[in-house]
């Protein structure tokens, strides 16, 4: 077997068709997904932050505020979740409808219309202290505790178990009429749902057969009894149904029909995902294999330098032009350059079609959700501008995650909106430079030499000792400033304040960091 795995390293066929590859080391998990050679998805769980989106707790209610129209229920974490009034109203809430409906009989109604629940209703069902089943969708996102709903969904292979909501729908990325309505007529003819349960097929359910929904329901519905069972016997807060890791997520919704290969560096992990996925599809196990190799998998695969590529601030695109992405709190700012294109009608559409596809295509590696502001070079046919429009609603067809975009402006800006239920993959792998602080630069040299000039001004101009001696330590760009450009300046400092003042150069200080001391006590002076 890896005869065969090293020969098909050799050819080119490595680089053909849709591959996932999986890293497992000591502290972190990496599944990238390949089309053609080319990155499109990367995911990295580190083992102690998974992720909790999805995962399903018994939670008690500790305050609501009207004035939000939401709730917070405390769910065992650091955080209280957050829990709006829409979201808390399950399509199916037998004890809570009987209620409104008894109060409706005795304030003059009949009490036998079906009146649901409303947002108005829900302090009265969900007192503080009362216990709620909820579920993770989204995780806590900077000071931001997790997003939670009552409206519980158990994804599976080829459908989402909806317990307590009785709709039933198709994916809306299955377009085929014929075969929405081949689904339609399984899921009222041939599947048996539970009353009060829903069910909605998922992209990967076309064309399958009726026996894999059977099974995928029949598993589904089961691990719903086991959920209801532990959330029964178990005190609130607590966790009864923790979402998968991210091996276990890949098999269920990656590995799919579309997949030719899977590679995984660690055999314990290739036997669990073909475990997992023997339950679902036996054929499916051959497309996982176990790749012995001494160089890391994804630096075999030429992963690495992809992804090393693809988190630069700047991003190339073959014609010469490129993209630079800022990423805020508030929105992504994205702009596009012609760079080394031509300025040409022709050349610019041909720029703006590779950057509307590099947008896609970059929103999905980094994880990228809110809303998106990209500003496109200036065309002036609306023709172009609806052909981009177009290409990045084609591309974003493969984006699993939500997305809404709008038209471009008269303005040159594409607005667009992405579901985002985890911190970038940015802020995941990064954290905020401790020189600069998060801000991407630093003061220039000149910039610490007038703010030191301002500073000594202020100490020596408090203290009544004349004759003072001072130290100062500073970075040894900005000490070349002071040796090269300032040194009179300073030196008219001293004679103004009668006083004396040595300076030293340390390599280990960053730009900005400057030490005042007395020269003759070494302490340092704090304003």
């Amino acid at each position: 077997m890896f005869a065969r795995l090293r020969k098909l390293f050799g050819s080119k066929k490595l680089n053909e068709g849709i591959k996932i590859i999986v890293n497992c080391e000591k502290l972190e998990t990496r599944v990238a997904l390949l089309e053609n050679g080319s990155l499109e998805e990367y995911t990295v769980e580190r083992k102690n932050d998974e992720s909790i989106v999805g995962s399903i707790y018994k939670g008690v209610v500790r305050n609501i505020e009207p004035g939000l129209n939401a709730m917070f229920v405390d769910i065992g974490l650091e955080k209280n979740a957050f829990l709006h009034f829409w979201d808390a109203i399950p399509e199916a809430l037998d004890s809570g409808l009987e209620e409104i409906q008894r109060n409706a009989k005795k304030g003059g109604g009949d009490g036998k219309g079906k009146k649901r629940i409303q947002s108005k209703d829900i302090p009265d069902l969900y007192p503080v202290g009362s216990e709620v089943l909820v579920q993770v969708t989204k995780g806590p996102i900077g000071t931001k505790g997790p997003r939670i709903t009552t409206n519980i969904s158990l994804p599976g292979r080829y459908m989402v178990l909806m317990p307590r909501n009785d709709q039933l729908g198709i994916s809306r990325k299955i377009e085929d009429p014929k075969e929405r309505t081949r689904l339609r007529k399984i899921m009222s003819e041939k599947l048996t749902i539970p009353e009060k349960m829903g069910v909605i097929l998922r992209t990967v359910s076309s064309g399958q057969k009726v026996r894999y929904f059977v099974r995928d329901l029949a598993i589904l519905v089961d691990q719903w009894h086991e959920i209801e069972e532990k959330a029964a016997t178990t005190k609130a807060p607590t966790c009864v149904f923790k979402e998968p890791d991210l091996i276990e997520r890949t098999v269920r919704d990656f590995l799919t029909d579309e997949i030719d290969e899977v590679l995984c560096d660690d055999p314990a992990a290739a036997e669990r995902m073909k475990d997992l996925i023997g339950v679902i599809s036996r054929r499916s196990r051959k497309r996982i294999q176990y790749f012995q190799t001494t160089t890391p998998i994804f630096e075999k695969l030429g992963i690495q330098r992809q992804i090393d590529d693809a988190f630069y601030r700047q991003v190339w695109l073959p014609s010469g032009g490129y993209l630079v992405i800022d990423e805020t709190e508030a929105l992504i700012a994205i702009d596009v350059n012609t760079g080394r294109a031509k300025n040409q009608d022709k050349m610019i559409l041909q720029t703006n079609i590779e950057a509307a596809e590099e947008v896609a295509r970059q929103v999905r590696l980094r994880n990228i959700g809110g809303l998106l502001v990209i500003d496109f070079i200036d065309m002036k046919s609306r023709r172009d501008q609806m052909a981009v429009y177009k290409a990045m609603k084609e591309r974003l067809k493969h984006d699993k995650a939500k997305t809404q975009i709008l038209q471009i402006s008269p303005l040159g800006l594409m607005e667009m909106t992405r579901q985002r239920l985890h911190e970038s993959l940015n802020i995941t792998v990064n954290e905020p430079c401790h020189h600069c602080q998060g801000r991407g630069m630093v003061k220039s040299a000149e910039s610490m030499s007038v703010e030191l000039q301002r500073r000594l001004n202020s100490i020596l101009g408090k203290s009544e000792a004349p004759g003072r001696e001072l130290l100062v330590i500073v970075n040894p760009d900005v000490m070349d400033r002071l040796r090269t450009h300032d040194g009179e300046l300073f030196v008219e400092l001293e004679r103004r304040h009668n006083a004396r003042l040595t300076f030293r150069s340390d390599a280990s200080y960053h730009r900005e960091q400057v030490v005042v001391a007395d020269a003759k006590t070494q302490k340092e002076i704090r304003e």
